[in-house]
């Protein structure tokens, strides 16, 4: 949690009918951070962004940016910037135009404005565009001129709802690596929205999970990955098991039971002899190696062998029927239908909360 947020969103609800959007979502964003909101279609991220940008008015909670409330303000007297999937060009003038567009309403002298749209198309990798009619322009580069135009009058913030998912892949991983040094080098606050894991992932300083209106989880992106607090976190990035089995005591420890296997669990987070669940990232998983004298080992069914290139999945099923995947870079060749034995680390087992009501 930043000591000084840059912006502050206090227990916001909104609601659209019967559909719950935002569900006293309370977070901080840090001055000069890559924050993002992740989430499934429906989750409530971009709802909650629109409200930050004014686009939509809470139902109760506030919204405050650099210690000014603006819950009930017009979005051009927030000092904001936002960039849409939608490049949202003008596409009846060149690129200097665009970018230069706010900087001309704000009455700045021609010199001005040339020198500043100069340096953010070189921000932008678009050098000597200025001139180009922006349709003429791929998709990918319609987009740098978006955020450029977007950056031009300094906003306190960016929001940026999703900007790169209209990109074929390889457009889009450039484009991510891109945004981050851009966000680096101007020092501007981000707030991003996207639905790709890798996509938050790659690019933020934390990652804020929402399901159903609620924030669920939100952590840096190593700690999101590896240690999720709950089964819709832990299920959302890929290549995360979740085991389901039940909790007891035990000589003063907390056990986690299934058909398979106990483990001993730090910090539990439910009630013994209550239904529980872990989860177990599928590369901690390995199959038929020398296990450690301290790793917890069983024994699954391989049911199928999926090539991924610079891996391999492994889908194994448990004596109680639960499916879970093992993936490795090599190994030997295993039969489908044979036994074969797992081995994992104690402390890859994360427990899970239960999911909030």
């Amino acid at each position: 949690m930043p000591s000084s947020p840059l912006l502050h969103v206090r227990a916001i609800w909104k609601r659209f009918g019967d559909r719950v959007t935002a569900a006293g979502v309370d977070l901080e964003v840090g001055n000069g951070e890559f924050f993002t909101m992740l989430g499934p279609s429906g989750s409530g991220k971009s709802t909650v962004l629109r409200m930050i940008a004014g686009l939509e008015q809470p139902d109760s909670g506030r919204i405050l940016i650099d210690g000014q409330d603006v819950t009930h303000l017009p979005p051009w007297r927030r000092e904001l910037g936002m960039v849409f999937q939608q490049y949202a060009n003008f596409p009846h003038m060149t690129v200097a135009q665009n970018v230069g567009y706010g900087l001309r309403r704000r009455n700045l002298d021609r010199d001005a404005v040339r020198k500043r749209v100069s340096y953010l198309l070189d921000l932008v990798s678009l050098p000597g565009f200025e001139e180009r009619p922006v349709t003429r322009l791929s998709g990918g580069e319609q987009q740098r001129v978006a955020i450029a135009r977007a950056l031009a009058p300094r906003p306190r913030l960016l929001l940026l709802d999703e900007p790169l998912s209209a990109l074929d892949e390889k457009i889009r991983r450039e484009m991510q690596a891109q945004l981050k040094d851009i966000q680096k080098v101007t020092g501007t606050t981000f707030v991003y929205v996207t639905h790709d894991q890798e996509e938050a992932l790659t690019m933020s300083d934390r990652v804020a999970v929402l399901n159903w209106g609620h924030l669920v989880q939100v952590d840096e992106p190593h700690a999101l990955f590896r240690r999720p607090k709950t089964k819709f976190v832990a299920g959302f990035f890929r290549g995360s098991n979740v085991v389901e089995g039940r909790l007891s005591s035990h000589s003063g420890s907390n056990v986690f039971k299934c058909s398979s296997f106990q483990a001993v669990l730090p910090n539990p987070l439910t009630q013994p002899a209550s239904p529980a669940a872990i989860a177990i990232r599928a590369e901690d998983l390995r199959i038929n190696s020398q296990p450690n004298p301290a790793d917890i080992t069983f024994d699954a069914t391989l049911e199928r062998m999926t090539y991924r290139g610079v891996y391999t999945d492994f889908q194994l099923r448990l004596a109680d029927g639960q499916v879970i995947i093992a993936s490795a870079t090599s190994g030997p060749e295993i039969p489908v239908g044979q036994v074969v034995r797992v081995a994992v680390r104690a402390e890859a087992i994360v427990p899970l909360h239960a999911e909030p009501s």
